[in-house]
């Protein structure tokens, strides 16, 4: 069947589209405010109101598919579950490499005898420390994560692990093998760890999805997108969910390809909280070299360099208090709109608002507000005494922070409580700008418009109100949006051309072409691609960075929804690789695999040895593709040799053989 349904859960909102691929048309597309709390929730919104827009009949719906921030979000934020990690043939000072005790932290980690060398033959496997400790390990930890030395060329012993860990304690287990190819056994355990941390959480995302699909009737497979924009089944991610980071934004550019049609491009996605640029190169998103870097963690995995920047239509605005003429800043906090506010909680917003208009003097904590989260109560645990004193006078509807707060010492301590997940705050937002000026108009205009004459009139450093009128303000505040903004995309240029310091942007020659300003010497900047935007607010803010950074801005039909376009656009795309190398011993070529089988063969010619390799890969490869779910892949093998040339005669040195399959998903 042609119908998918796709799904994107960001920091602000869940997006859901039905979507006839055979023609590829958006049928019905919704939105709904993501329930940080109960992913659940957000996602029966937005997709139930997407299915009874579209009028199509649930089992017409034969694939499903959803783009997440899940997983990038908890490894930013320290969250996930307690692990215990099993490293064969390492020693204690490997901890110390790519970041691997700070990641374990106070979480378990027992050292095995054994591993292997880089041909893959073995050293003795000794499983009785493991077997020690094992009963007491599988009643404290959520997941094991086992790295063995060389693993990636032969992994029998990270298997024997595994399966004795699985047989005693029936926990999940994730071994370093499964993840990545590569050598550096430090960051290959660190990116095992980190994906064992997520087991749960992504558990719950697709239990959460599955509960929806099935109330509804729809018995399509469920399909996750990995970091590099690829597609694999809900089964493969739920082993895999490190490969899940940075999901969101590979989605999107995708969905920006999908809808555009352009091969190239900055693709910026603004949303409420971050604004996410990255590069799309040759029909493809542009993959970060080094792997992944997320929560200060740089791991293995494959996936998009994508540059976060906190800039959003709701971020916070402010301004240097005292400054003679001060420049608006807007981020990285984010804030409720007062718009939103008011919508949610009619009636309750907007007195206080005109309560605070009506005051002889401005306060800096005019038009702010906060209101509990509704997180589950054992989530607060752990507070301070003036966290938790503070946190008791915040109910579940909006209080006025000018009548909240009994000091200035609590406006810190109500930081913490909001850095916690516990409370939310309200404020004069861009998205509140944009109701003021008219380009908005799904939430409360009355409570924007007060908002910004509150903002308006706080006193620069001449003793002067900001702003002559709410209308003056919101135009600077959408002003300055454009500006960041276009900011934003020269940086992630200059960081792709290896000019990554953030100093640049304020050197005179780039404020000059931006500003068109000079008289005797201008200068001027040349982006070789267009600029992409999407979000539900680009057609607002990239026409205008397109102008700016004098190249073309394009914001396509349904650019509010790309992420869950590309979502169900994408494709399955897996790999499997083997390497050789000469073996000194026999005089003929070692042949070495996680994923093949057998995992070491010894060749008596290099041109078996590759035949052999390549033989191996594809039949790796087309099972790995099978368990991500792809109907009928094309394979493809590339052989990387490399020999060099001693006394006029060849010596091969090593060949890397790696096949990747490509395909659909293989829907209903």
């Amino acid at each position: 069947m042609s119908l998918s349904l796709g799904l994107d859960t960001g920091g602000t909102y869940t997006d859901a589209v039905v979507f006839d691929a055979a023609v590829g048309t958006v049928v019905a597309k919704a939105k709904a405010l993501t329930t940080r709390h109960d992913l659940a929730i957000g996602i029966a919104e937005a997709a139930g109101k997407a299915l009874d827009a579209s009028g199509v009949d649930p089992g017409a719906i034969g694939l499903v598919s959803v783009s997440t921030t899940l997983a990038t979000n908890a490894l930013v934020e320290g969250q996930g579950g307690r692990v215990a990690l099993v490293m064969i043939g390492f020693g204690d000072a490997d901890l110390d490499k790519a970041g691997l005790r700070q990641a374990i932290a106070d979480d378990p980690v027992l050292f095995l005898p054994g591993g292997h060398d880089i041909h893959g033959r073995a050293q003795p496997l000794d499983l009785s420390p493991l077997e020690a400790r094992i009963d007491a390990l599988g009643s404290d930890v959520s997941a094991f994560a086992v790295a063995g030395y060389f693993a990636v060329r032969n992994p029998e012993h990270e298997i024997a692990v595994r399966d004795l860990i699985a047989a005693r304690t029936g926990r999940a287990v994730t071994c370093s093998h499964e993840l990545s190819s590569k050598l550096d056994g430090p960051r290959r355990a660190l990116t095992t760890v980190l994906n064992a941390r997520l087991i749960g959480l992504i558990a719950r995302l697709i239990a959460a999805t599955d509960g929806f699909l099935a109330e509804r009737g729809i018995t399509a497979p469920l399909m996750v997108v990995r970091g590099d924009g690829s597609l694999v089944s809900a089964e493969f991610a739920a082993l895999r969910p490190i490969e899940t980071i940075l999901s969101g934004p590979a989605a999107s550019v995708v969905g920006a390809h999908f809808l555009t049609g352009r091969d190239n491009g900055y693709v910026a996605d603004i949303g409420g909280t971050t604004t996410d640029i990255a590069i799309l190169d040759g029909g493809r998103p542009r993959l970060d070299p080094a792997g992944a870097e997320v929560g200060g963690h740089r791991t293995m995995v494959e996936a998009i360099d994508v540059h976060t920047y906190g800039l959003g239509g709701d971020s916070e605005i402010h301004f240097e208090d005292g400054a003679l003429d001060p420049e608006l800043s807007l981020g990285p906090r984010r804030l409720l709109p007062l718009s939103l506010l008011e919508t949610l909680y009619p009636g309750q917003i907007i007195p206080h608002l005109k309560r605070q208009i009506d005051a002889s003097f401005a306060s800096r904590l005019d038009g702010r507000f906060a209101v509990r989260a509704g997180l589950p109560d054992d989530q607060s645990s752990g507070l301070s005494r003036s966290q938790a004193d503070l946190f008791a006078r915040i109910g579940d509807e909006p209080a006025p922070l000018d009548r909240l707060l009994r000091s200035t010492a609590e406006l810190a301590t109500l930081d913490r409580l909001a850095a916690r997940g516990l409370v939310l705050r309200a404020g004069f937002t861009p998205t509140d700008a944009g109701h003021v000026e008219g380009r908005f108009a799904h939430w409360s205009a009355a409570a924007a418009e007060l908002g910004a004459a509150l903002f308006a009139r706080r006193k620069t450093g001449r003793g002067r109100p900001l702003a002559a009128s709410p209308e003056a303000i919101a135009n600077a505040v959408s002003e300055r949006l454009v500006r960041l903004s276009a900011e934003r995309v020269l940086q992630t240029g200059l960081a792709a051309d290896g000019l990554a310091d953030q100093r640049l942007l304020a050197s005179p020659l780039i404020r000059r072409a931006l500003d068109r300003s000079g008289h005797y010497v201008r200068t001027a900047l040349l982006l070789d691609r267009p600029v992409i935007g999407l979000g539900a607010g680009a057609a607002t803010v990239y026409p205008g960075v397109g102008t700016l950074l004098a190249i073309e801005a394009v914001v396509p039909d349904h650019a509010d929804v790309a992420n869950a376009i590309g979502a169900v656009a994408g494709q399955v795309r897996v790999s499997a690789s083997a390497e050789i190398v000469p073996d000194d011993e026999s005089g003929g070529f070692v042949v070495s695999g996680a994923l093949i089988k057998p995992p070491r063969q010894l060749l008596r010619s290099e041109k078996a040895a590759l035949e052999a390799a390549a033989a191996a890969c594809r039949v790796a490869v087309a099972a790995k593709a099978a368990a991500a779910g792809a109907g009928e892949p094309q394979i493809d093998v590339r052989c990387d040799i490399e020999a060099v040339t001693l006394d006029d005669r060849r010596q091969f040195v090593s060949a890397t053989v790696t096949a990747t399959a490509t395909g659909r998903p293989a829907a209903v």
